[in-house]
């Protein structure tokens, strides 16, 4: 049996202020050292021999994929990093504690720019200490840094990712696992379960609990979805 497994990183320290993170590098809390810590327990638990590892190039996502390999035992396994596994962009509202910007700017405004699938927030000040565009490992990468993205624009980066990269080695049998983020893993459950706009706006990814994908032999149609902790699962849309 194939499977893919998507782990959001362990709670972050901006998670815990509750500020929009996005491209910002955040590291992880005790709490998601935890979390990582118990995702790699539950994947051990499971005896799934998984052939290649991919996450993002920010540190809370490589942090958690590190933990949960050295938890698995399997520390060995070849990782790729990519920037399009990379948060979703948050602009001009990263950096701001979600609770005051509500009261700042009104709650229907903020779940807008946070929930909607096409709508970004506002763009990013170029002078903006939160500013990534002159990060070295952008530069490195010749990658265009984004100045705010939605949902919509997140999807379009991470897929053709997963298409060149991933969805090849799960049509040939080998099980993966993907350390990212909320944004970019809604993108590709979106993506394998073919979540329409109007219900992907609903779905929430939990830190640290890894989501199990089981495949039907040479496809990249899913046969079952689930959360391995069950007591922190959030919903899951059903199966195309």
């Amino acid at each position: 049996m194939t499977r893919l497994v998507l782990i959001r990183h362990g709670q972050s320290q901006w998670n815990l202020d509750n500020r929009f993170t996005g491209w910002v590098d955040v590291d992880l809390t005790e709490q998601g050292i935890a979390e990582a810590k118990k995702a790699g327990e539950l994947l051990k638990a499971t005896g799934v021999e998984f052939s290649e590892c991919f996450t993002s190039v920010q540190k809370r996502a490589i942090r958690t994929l590190w933990i949960v390999l050295d938890g698995m035992d399997r520390m060995w396994l070849p990782v790729t990093r990519s920037w399009r596994l990379n948060e979703r962009h948050y602009g001009a509202l990263t950096g701001l504690n979600k609770a005051e910007t509500a009261d700042k700017h009104g709650a229907d405004q903020v779940k807008i720019w946070r929930r909607s699938y096409d709508t970004p927030p506002p763009p990013i000040d170029p002078k903006s200490e939160h500013n990534m565009a002159d990060d070295p490992r952008y530069l490195a990468l010749g990658v265009d840094v984004p100045t705010s993205e939605s949902l919509k624009l997140t999807l379009e980066r991470v897929e053709p990712f997963f298409q060149a990269e991933i969805a090849p080695r799960l049509k040939a049998g080998e099980s993966l696992i993907i350390s990212a983020h909320g944004n970019s893993l809604r993108a590709l459950v979106k993506l394998l379960l073919n979540v329409s706009d109007e219900k992907i706006v609903s779905v929430e990814i939990p830190t640290g609990n890894p989501l199990m994908f089981e495949f039907e032999a040479g496809t990249i149609k899913p046969s079952s979805v689930a959360y391995l902790d069950e007591a922190r699962a959030q919903p899951i849309p059903p199966l195309g």
